[in-house]
């Protein structure tokens, strides 16, 4: 039996997640164009004074967000990267970094406005106790935005066998392996929960803009709490 491959979060390919993620080619044109989709709602004449993103890996989403904020806290496990993100922001002393597990937020109940997630809840384990954890710390009234892909859909699967898959490979990463072990939540389920526990949401389905997951790439929602 083979041994597991390395991380992705860790090691060579880490140092190239942006570009391998979010470099030109139609891949990295629908994870960009995700991030504008849940932003869309919320132009400079919105503003949420406390804002936390989980799992904000680079940093690449704070620089979709249009609306004006006080704080704006990024988390993952590591904030090497964050770090980064914050120095080349244009209010650094907004910018908030604290290494954190998206599933056991250590901060304290309703501490803020917004919480973000993009392409963060497919890969965690138990989604209906995520779910929970993240409302726990957000104000009443507050909202709660998620990005998730629609893998593994039809529309999903057969794009990244184009670029993702050969851009994986070519970068050493065992990209099936990867998917596996990473993608574990289908988006129909995350949907169904989602739609189960919060009843006042505003969803976009990308491409098709019809509810069904098959035929789209991306699935964006604002909850309000």
């Amino acid at each position: 039996m083979k041994d597991d491959p390395p991380s992705i979060w860790t090691g060579a390919y880490a140092e190239r997640y942006e570009d391998s993620n979010y470099g030109n080619g139609p891949a990295g044109f629908v994870l960009r164009k995700s991030h504008r989709i849940v932003e869309a709602p919320f132009g400079p004449d919105t503003h949420f004074a406390r804002v936390l993103e989980v799992g904000a890996g680079s940093g690449f989403h704070l620089r979709n967000v249009r609306h004006s904020f006080d704080e704006y806290w990024m988390t993952d496990s590591s904030t090497r990267m964050l770090e980064a993100a914050r120095s080349g922001h244009r209010t650094p002393e907004k910018i908030r970094v604290k290494a954190a597990d998206a599933a056991r937020l250590n901060f304290e109940d309703a501490a803020f406005d917004r919480l973000i997630a993009s392409h963060v809840l497919e890969h965690l384990y138990r989604p209906h106790e995520v779910l929970r954890e993240w409302a726990r710390v957000l104000k009443p009234g507050a909202v709660l935005s998620l990005v998730l892909p629609c893998d593994p859909g039809l529309l999903w699967r057969l794009g990244r066998s184009f670029g993702p898959r050969r851009r994986g490979k070519a970068n050493g990463l065992e990209y099936d392996y990867v998917m596996a072990r990473e993608h574990v939540n289908p988006i129909t389920n995350l949907v169904t929960l989602i739609h189960y526990y919060f009843e006042d949401y505003r969803e976009t389905w990308w491409p098709a803009r019809i509810p069904f997951s098959d035929i789209n790439l991306i699935y964006a929602v604002n909850i309000r709490r």
